[in-house]
């Protein structure tokens, strides 16, 4: 259910802001095996709708989000709830301001239903390597797998092979398709807010950089960092956007131009537009179903009337590499705060202070964060300077042009797949170290963030697996509505199954007086 549907439920007094709440508490703890959030701010939350209420009585609704349910990655600072980025180094931090688009969604009512599990700063593509635990794919419990799983006849042992979210906004995807809130901030570096998207059938917009602010949103990459939006719908998605886009003097990377609201249209002929088919994400590691799945979608634009054309972007092959280096230098400079003397963690030695910074980093980070520190430094010593970060930052460059080019010929919007594969198993997923599955999954995803433009996965189809696969639509640098009015279209079109969790859902549906309501609010 759309959230501009459920805004209208709670002007008309169909629901209130504290049953809703209450649904998605008990929602939350019913889905708590998931390991989706990290915290669970019940009180924080339980005010927020008590006041929103009271605006609803008084009919003084702040906008569309007001007394709507919302979840945010743990990387971003919120005052007052602890924020960890899944690891060991912010265990017990408690920031004491919000980042700006935390801000911007309570100073719109919103209710922040918690904090979302992630990979230990944000590294990986998993959601797997936090301090608190792997998450779990919803759709490892959902009817549509578990009844292909039995015609496959796998043996019954569902809890060995879950599968993961994918990742690092895992916990933001997993927390949206369960239905425990209507939208979740995630954040995405090189695809960590469309990656889990795709694996759990929701929508994941990156927005283009310098749309909306970073300011509080703990650094990974700053020239690449981009707060994310996961919803279930596109429509969704554009509300959240709307609400989070604009100028921000505390971030100095954030566009000056006042920005419109993010309404879309609801476009009924596509044959005015072009989409491009990069023939170079053809790759030989693409799973044959999801490239029948890309054919597809481009047959469907043809078929309307759309013009489609294959594209080139001829970097490609060299965008991994690049970002590889560009990602872990500065990652190796942004890791340089935690040190032990203003926040987070401090070891117990008191040697030297060098000693003392030395333990405070090996017990403060994992092996993922330690091994791209040690990359990143590597990269940007004296005699590599040159020869890495200098010659990155020169191939990023070619890489933004080649999008810049196709765009110029006229294409409008890029389609492309998110992801290799669909979900897999997580015993699957751990054969592989953390680096080798980052450089293969974020293959179709990281060339967008080098270069700064818009993108989204949007959920397609069903595998034969019954799993969710979506791709991904990439649009011209802050043309995110028209992006966005493309990827609206797809989704009408292709009408993607809602995910069937009935066991989980059942005694969920009392919450509601409203039969009506108790039936649309699981869509």
């Amino acid at each position: 259910m759309q959230v501009i549907m459920v805004s209208v439920a709670l002007k008309q007094g169909q629901i209130t802001p504290t049953e809703l709440c209450q649904r998605c508490l008990s929602l939350i703890k019913k889905t708590k095996f998931l390991n989706a959030y990290i915290t669970v701010s019940e009180e924080v939350a339980l005010k927020q709708a008590e006041e929103s209420e009271k605006r609803y009585k008084k009919g003084h609704s702040l906008g569309d989000l007001d007394g709507i349910p919302i979840a945010v990655k743990d990387n971003f600072s919120t005052s007052g709830i602890e924020t960890t980025c899944a690891s060991n180094m912010l265990k017990g931090y408690v920031p004491p301001y919000n980042a700006t688009v935390v801000q911007k969604l309570l100073d719109q009512g919103a209710l922040l239903m918690g904090k979302t599990n992630l990979d230990e700063f944000a590294m990986g593509s998993g959601s797997t390597d936090g301090i608190f635990g792997p998450v779990k794919n919803p759709w490892s419990y959902s009817k549509q797998y578990r009844e292909k799983r039995k015609q496959n006849s796998h043996s019954e042992n569902e809890d060995s092979n879950w599968l993961i979210t994918g990742g690092s906004s895992g916990g933001s995807a997993a927390a949206v398709s369960a239905f425990t809130c209507f939208a979740a901030l995630g954040s995405d570096t090189g695809g960590s807010t469309r990656n889990p998207a795709a694996h759990c059938g929701v929508v994941g917009l990156k927005p283009s950089y310098g749309l909306v602010s970073r300011h509080g949103l703990i650094p990974l990459v700053n020239s690449m960092d981009v707060p994310g939006i996961l919803t279930r719908c596109v429509d969704d998605a554009a509300t959240v956007l709307g609400v989070l886009a604009g100028h921000d003097p505390k971030d100095s990377t954030t566009i000056q131009d006042p920005v419109k609201p993010f309404t879309l249209p609801s476009l009924t002929d596509v044959s005015k537009l072009c989409i491009g088919i990069p023939k170079e994400y053809l790759t030989p590691e693409l799973s044959s179903e999801v490239q029948s799945l890309w054919s597809k979608a481009a047959n469907l634009f043809e078929s309307e009337g759309a013009k489609v054309t294959e594209v080139s972007l001829p970097h490609t092959s060299y965008s991994i590499v690049c970002y590889h280096v560009l990602c872990t230098s500065e990652v190796a400079s942004n890791m340089a705060r935690f040190d032990g003397l203003e926040y987070g963690h401090r070891c117990d030695s008191d040697v030297s202070t060098e000693a003392m910074y030395a333990a405070t980093r090996r017990e403060g980070f994992n092996d993922v964060v330690r091994g791209r520190i040690l990359s990143g430094n590597f990269f940007l010593l004296k005699e590599n300077y040159e020869n890495y970060f200098v010659k990155a930052q020169k191939v990023r460059r070619l890489i933004a042009n080649d999008f810049v080019n196709v765009f110029n010929s006229g294409v409008d919007v890029l389609l492309t797949p998110t992801t290799l594969s669909e979900a897999v198993p997580y015993t699957e997923f751990i054969k592989e170290d953390n680096r080798t599955r980052s450089a293969q999954d974020d293959i179709f995803t990281q060339a967008v963030n080098m270069a700064g433009l818009p993108a989204v996965s949007v959920p397609m189809a069903l595998s034969s697996q019954g799993l969710p696969i979506g791709l991904q639509f990439i649009g011209r640098a802050f043309c995110d509505q028209q992006l966005l009015t493309v990827a609206k279209w797809f989704e009408k079109q292709v009408q993607f199954p809602v995910i069937q969790l009935q066991e989980l859902m059942d005694d969920c549906s009392s919450v509601f007086e409203n039969e009506k309501l108790a039936s649309v609010s699981l869509k």
